[in-house]
């Protein structure tokens, strides 16, 4: 018997993704009222062709909820160097969890939470039960993969992916990947605001835990470490640590709904007309020119 597909879209990345691909041209896409809509509209369309190329059997879409989560309380600097939202992406927040409602899909977010944690939970929930593949731009999400998970990173425009496996993961940096969240904590993550171990880069990060296996098994191995490493790492013990938290993906959060319930059902005839009707012109052509 063949298993349910999975779609886990990371909501937040297609949208950002979306209004600035768009917004670099002032192409803001206003709804009848003003309300600019370049981002949700992309990022429903974006979904849709998801849908029509990778054939899920069953789809959930992953939310943000706020700038604050645990992790701010860990680490004051935690995104903090991110500017805000701009202006026209205000609204389209809460439009774009409508507009997925509206559409049939349905989402997730939990205060204090990222999305990834949501999608590290559905995944740990469901890999026994599903084959599942994870929609993002966010390269984190790697400690996720396992035999039954795939992660495809957007790459240009709706179509094209970058599509890891888990022995893909492996042969690329010769580690497992639940060991990557170890190497973030070295090399540290300058777009989440986090150094890592002031000095030590991305490769010599990997290769730390290539040769040692874990944080623990550096800092066991430490005298044996050139001196400059050694340093840098007997330095930086606690933001080491603390690193370590802030990149490693919670798995934990409760998931209150089966399976079955994230089910995909053909869309109504009438769907797209009451899309358009709300003044999502863009998205109900989308779907009208790939569900015929």
């Amino acid at each position: 018997m063949t298993k349910p597909h999975l779609l886990i879209v990371d909501g937040m990345a297609l949208l950002f993704r979306s209004f600035f691909a768009s917004a670099a041209m002032n192409q803001f896409i206003r709804l009848d009222d003003g309300t600019p809509s370049n981002g949700v509209q992309g990022f429903a369309r974006h979904v849709l062709t998801a849908q029509n190329l990778m054939q899920p059997t069953h789809l959930a879409v992953c939310w943000d909820m706020g700038a604050v989560t645990f992790r701010n309380d860990l680490y004051d600097g935690y995104k903090a160097n991110r500017p805000a939202p701009p202006e026209e992406m205000l609204p389209q927040f809460d439009m774009a969890k409508r507009v997925s409602e509206m559409i049939g899909w349905q989402n997730f977010g939990t205060q204090g939470l990222e999305a990834d944690d949501l999608i590290g939970s559905m995944i740990k929930k469901w890999k026994d039960d599903a084959q599942i593949t994870v929609i993002s731009g966010d390269k984190d999400l790697l400690q996720l993969l396992n035999p039954s998970t795939k992660i495809a990173f957007t790459k240009k425009g709706y179509t094209e992916y970058d599509v890891y496996t888990e022995s893909r993961f492996v042969e690329e940096y010769g580690i497992a990947p639940k060991q990557f969240a170890e190497v973030k904590a070295f090399m540290g993550d300058t777009s989440d605001g986090y150094p890592g171990v002031k000095g030590i880069g991305p490769k010599t990060a990997l290769q730390l835990i290539q040769n040692h296996g874990s944080i623990d098994g550096v800092l066991e191995a430490l005298p044996t470490l050139k001196p400059g490493q050694r340093i840098k790492i007997s330095e930086n013990l606690a933001m080491l640590r603390l690193s370590h938290q802030l990149a490693t993906i919670h798995c934990d959060v409760p998931i209150d709904v089966e399976l079955d319930h994230l089910a995909l059902s053909p869309y109504a005839p009438d769907l797209f007309n009451h899309i358009e009707q709300q003044g999502y012109r863009l998205i109900a052509k989308h779907a009208r020119s790939i569900y015929k």
